[in-house]
């Protein structure tokens, strides 16, 4: 029963990353399930590289502001198709 017990404590632990890395990749507007994936095959590879994929962004100013102009359209659609559904 101790052999059991510690094959699911080392499968929790080791899920851990691949959570991890999917729930930030999804919060960074990517694929869950993709980065999720990677997480399992390469665990630290994925985590590092979608750490410098988000860096990447967030130290780039273009693509910061890139961002937040998407977002500003993205608003403006969703309030202008609302106006239209309530004529």
């Amino acid at each position: 029963m101790l052999f059991v017990d510690m094959l699911f404590v080392m499968v929790v632990a080791i899920s851990f990353i691949p959570i991890l890395t999917g729930y930030c990749a999804h919060s960074r507007g990517r694929s869950f399930w993709l980065w999720f994936v990677l997480g399992w095959v390469l665990p630290l590879v994925s985590f590092f590289l979608l750490f410098a994929l988000i860096a990447r962004d967030e130290l780039n100013p273009g693509r910061r502001l890139l961002g937040e102009a998407k977002q500003i359209l993205r608003e403006a659609e969703e309030a202008a198709a609302r106006i239209r559904a309530e004529k």
